[in-house]
């Protein structure tokens, strides 16, 4: 699987080396062992670590108010006691460490027997335990709850506690009740893939997504099918809520990906959860949103929630120099405020339900909405695949609004154009939109469709700055307008010379490069490929020819 690394041998040393640039912090000569120098004297150190895989954590949380020390074994690997050892005589004073471990059987055994050695040297070691995974089950034979997302809770506690100045007992005791109380689930729609390995660590099909998620690309607890993103944090709190007794009142929120789960989605996800929380009286006092403990490039995100009173709330906004840590987690209600008015009101005749123009504008948006899988396959080849979805969601606004349109013909191709304005982004909707409102004004100022037409058509190639034979929607639309406007009989006939035009100026754009759009970054590797501006413009135009035949 492709990665951009240099060997897998050597990612996380190399990482680690990166992060050792900040100021404040250094990297042991002959460990993974990143750590503060700017720790005042006194002060108690918080160490943290485990297999690497997980960043921003741990070394990204290395920082004033955070970890005083992290430590890193390979990816998904638990360093060595030796490791765990050479960090804890790095930041050892008589103020003491306090050990924040990931309930995990290698993280235990490691970080357990290094704390040990070092008490037997003198120094004061707590260690603390994160089992905040309610997918799994507690107590019995199991090995317990593991320790995900949560545990960087407990971070941003024990350092401010520990920044305040706390002894060592205070940072322990803060840290153990946030332990306590955090609770974390997780979801994945992908596995991850190991620097070096040829495929991920486990297959999903492509409907799957798997319940109980770990860090480390282990199985979760459950398979299911795909379910939109509102139902995922229905049943990821759930599962979280049931587990408090009793749920808490206030609370603050993590909403953390696994790695490969972009902005986009978390915000959903965070929307959503912030909404189901609220709306059963839970009263959510802060949210954090990002790659916080990742797992490689897991497709996953998973919710944290942490019952917060003042004093942890103030922890949890004491600042840190971290680079990990996200910042302000403070919330507020949505405000939505109105837009600006749009344009006056039409007046007026509107389009008769039985109207050649409507059964026209039907037939054209029912067209681009049909053709909306084959344009957007079009335009992944030579674009960036929107063109279908941005036409079709044109077409559904006209639609939409087709009751109100005015029935004259220019007043009706400038309503359109502010629709298609308003409804579609990117690039096809201010030259759709600009082409209409140019061929309505044409028509308003009493020229016929033979003038309107190719006066729409050089409007989008005065905007869109394109020739004839750039291969773009143009080597349809100058060739369809062109035959329209030459063309002897009823709009019928007219229409049809128009699309044979079309037809052949798109064939056209498949044999050059395009030399403008999305498509003119491929170069040659375009040529072979008709250009998907030019092929909608086909299609509308067929459709509006057999809507005008009937």
């Amino acid at each position: 699987m492709k990665k951009f690394i240099n060997d897998s041998a050597t990612v996380v040393r190399e990482a680690l080396l990166a992060q050792a640039r900040r100021p404040g912090v250094a990297l042991l000569t002959d460990e993974d062992v990143l750590i503060r120098t700017d720790r005042p004297a006194g002060q108690v150190a918080v160490v943290s670590g485990g297999g690497s895989g997980h960043e921003p954590a741990h070394a990204g949380y290395v920082g004033a108010g955070m970890l005083t020390a992290a430590v890193a074994g390979a990816v998904f690997t638990s360093p060595s006691v030796d490791t765990v050892l050479a960090a804890l005589r790095a930041v050892a004073s008589p103020a003491g460490i306090l050990l924040i471990v990931k309930n995990y059987t290698g993280d235990r055994l490691n970080f357990g027997m290094a704390a040990e050695l070092l008490r037997s040297e003198g120094v004061p070691v707590e260690v603390v335990t994160v089992a905040d995974d309610v997918a799994i089950a507690a107590g019995g034979d199991r090995p317990g709850r593991r320790g995900i997302a949560g545990t960087v809770f407990v971070h941003k506690i024990a350092g401010a506690v520990a920044e305040a100045g706390g002894t060592l007992t205070e940072v322990a005791e803060a840290a153990r009740a946030a332990a306590a109380d955090v609770r974390t689930m997780g979801v994945a729609l992908h596995a991850c893939t190991l620097p070096g390995a040829t495929a991920p660590v486990r297959e999903l099909g492509d409907t799957e997504l798997e319940w109980g998620m770990g860090i480390h690309g282990e199985a979760g607890v459950e398979r299911g099918e795909i379910v939109p993103a509102a139902r995922v944090v229905d049943r990821l709190l759930g599962t979280i809520l049931a587990d408090f007794d009793p749920a808490p009142r206030r609370c603050a929120l993590l909403v953390n990906s696994l790695g490969a789960t972009g902005p986009l989605e978390l915000d959903i996800v965070a929307h959503d959860a912030v909404d189901w929380l609220t709306q059963r009286g839970h009263s959510v006092e802060r949210v954090w949103v990002g790659p916080l403990l990742t797992a490689l490039d897991t497709a996953g995100v998973s919710l944290s929630v942490l019952p917060v009173d003042a004093d942890r709330l103030a922890r949890l906004d004491a600042a840190t120099t971290a680079p990990g840590w996200p910042g302000s987690g403070v919330i507020t209600a949505v405000d939505l405020v109105p837009a600006a008015p749009r344009e006056p009101g039409e007046s007026g005749e509107t389009l008769g339900t039985d109207s050649v123009a409507r059964r026209a504008l039907d037939a054209v948006c029912t067209a681009l909405i049909d053709a909306e899988p084959a344009l957007t396959e079009l335009d992944s080849r030579v674009g960036d695949g929107d063109l279908g979805t941005s036409l079709a969601r044109g077409a559904r606004a006209i639609l939409a609004e087709i009751d109100t349109l005015p029935a004259a013909d220019d007043r009706l191709l400038q309503r359109i154009s502010g629709i298609v304005r308003r409804a579609i982004g990117g690039t096809s909707g201010p030259l759709y939109a600009v082409g209409l409102l140019r061929a309505g004004t044409v028509l308003g100022e009493g020229g016929d469709w033979a003038a309107a037409f190719p006066a729409g058509v050089a409007a989008i190639g005065d905007l869109g700055g394109a020739r004839l034979g750039d291969s773009t929607m143009l080597d349809a639309l100058i060739p369809a307008a062109e035959a329209y406007a030459r063309t002897e009989g009823d709009p019928a006939a007219r229409l049809d010379a128009a699309i044979a035009a079309a037809e052949a100026g798109t064939r056209s754009t498949a044999d050059t490069a395009a030399r403008v759009g999305r498509a003119s970054y491929l170069g040659e590797q375009a040529v072979g490929v008709e250009d998907p501006g030019a092929r909608a413009v086909v299609i509308w135009l067929t459709a509006l020819g057999d809507a005008l035949r009937r």
